[in-house]
């Protein structure tokens, strides 16, 4: 039984999806006005993990996580670079997936683009004007948040205690100051037609437009960062049971934020690390550590201290995965399959983790136990062929399913025997052949 702990109940669900064995499942993705920092990446890591272990446990998944490729942030910047909007965001889209490549991200199914849903966007404001939720002032199109009688219910926030501010502006000619922007009149930068005039629509309803044209319905998951419960969820929520009577997802899941020095990352900061530099510098492996060794619902605090523990860590499992790799890729092979009991403890424990709210860090924790079982047999010289083959198995299994796959370039037939010439020298301690045969792996480049 899977558990997740639903942020719209606030507390730990069993976890029952719409349609038998299939799991669909949509996160806010990036604004796309520049490149990935770090912070961007803790979602991106976290719900891919949450495909890949709905999918290890037999489910199919649809996952979908859309760029938001107009904004006013896109708009500023390119003309800050005398480029179209268009251009600016097509190239970032292009480095995202550069990056969910470097971060080993399994592909989406879908990747929604707002510019391309603007038909269906336009179609819906006006299905929430003819149903008398949204109505017109000023230049503007805005959702009426008093015709919601339970709005701020994901987020805990009654209407009378709303917070003003961050992404609600505050204007006279609103009716109610929460009342947010669905359509937004103008003439700078792109534009769209539609019957109340030309302009863009507002961040709050590209999501509940594309969840509906990809997923046709309600969703088992949305997901993203904490900072989106409100108001961007809340309204999400407000506008689909407007439009459609239903909330979007049966389960919300929220990740905390990554933070650095207890401030959440950002670009007029200056506390940015972008997150192609340090993919470059140490890899996925290392970084995915970093991310999954805290439970997704804390907050991560960023460090150059916590970085060198996670390389640190991932070079542990490296090592004992390379060895382990090594040392049964030499032997013959056997024919012959073991259930030891303290691996099968191992992978229960590993699922347990996962099936809990996806406590990644209890998973790696199990990690480490299968890495100190595997030195042990290493180092035992008695340890059978068959222990070792189902030790690597079961450490493919639990790496994939984290995203820490470890690949390795296979020796051909030549590079074996001569390995395993040198091998026999050491035994022997035929130490002057030994040494040109080592002499000659390292002229080869064959890592043992």
């Amino acid at each position: 039984m899977i558990k997740i702990f639903n942020s719209f109940s606030n507390k730990l669900e069993e976890f029952k999806p719409i349609k038998k064995g299939e799991v669909s499942m949509y996160v806010c993705g990036p604004t796309v006005y520049d490149k990935l920092h770090i912070g961007n990446t803790r979602p991106v890591v976290f719900f891919d993990v949450v495909a890949r272990a709905f999918e290890y446990f037999g489910f199919k998944v649809t996952y979908a996580s859309n760029f938001t490729d107009i904004d006013d942030k896109i708009i500023n910047k390119a003309k800050e670079l005398k480029i179209t909007e268009k251009e600016l965001s097509d190239y970032n889209v292009k480095l995202a997936y550069n990056t969910y490549k470097k971060l080993n991200i399994r592909p989406h199914d879908y990747n929604p683009r707002v510019t391309e849903n603007m038909e269906n966007i336009v179609n819906f404001i006006k299905l929430l004007k003819d149903k008398g939720y949204a109505y017109e002032a000023g230049d503007d199109i805005y959702f009426s948040v008093d015709k919601i009688a339970n709005y701020g219910i994901l987020s805990g926030q009654a209407q009378d205690k709303l917070q003003i501010g961050a992404r609600i502006d505050i204007e006279d000619k609103k009716e109610n100051p929460a009342d947010f922007t669905l359509w937004k009149k103008t003439n700078e930068g792109i534009t769209w037609c539609a019957p109340w005039g030309d302009g863009r629509p507002g961040w709050h309803t590209e999501c509940v437009v594309m969840i509906n044209s990809i997923f046709k319905g309600p969703i088992d998951i949305h997901g993203g960062g904490m900072d989106l419960k409100f108001p961007h969820h809340d309204n999400e929520i407000a506008q689909a049971e407007a439009a459609y009577n239903h909330r979007i997802a049966n389960y919300w899941m929220h990740n905390g934020r990554l933070n650095m020095q207890g401030t959440k990352m950002s670009k007029s900061l200056g506390n940015l690390i972008w997150a192609d530099d340090l993919l470059d510098e140490v890899g996925y492996g290392p970084f995915r550590i970093l991310i999954l060794t805290t439970h997704y619902r804390q907050p991560l605090e960023y460090s150059e201290e916590i970085l060198k523990q996670a390389v640190t860590d991932y070079e542990r499992i490296y090592r004992t995965y390379f060895q382990l790799f090594r040392r049964v890729e030499l032997a013959n092979g056997s024919k012959k399959e073991v259930k030891d009991q303290e691996l099968l403890e191992i992978r229960s424990k590993f699922q347990e983790a996962l099936k809990n709210d996806f406590n990644t860090a209890n998973a790696i924790t199990e990690i480490y136990s299968l890495v100190k079982v595997v030195n042990n047999a290493l180092r035992n010289k008695a340890t059978s062929l068959e222990f070792l083959e189902m030790a690597l198995s079961l450490f493919d299994e639990v790496l994939d399913v984290l995203g820490l796959n470890i690949e390795m370039k296979k020796l051909t037939i030549e590079e074996k025997e001569l390995v395993n010439k040198w091998q026999d020298a050491r035994k022997k301690k035929d130490f002057e052949k030994a040494d040109k045969l080592r002499a000659e792996i390292n002229e080869r480049g064959i890592i043992v």
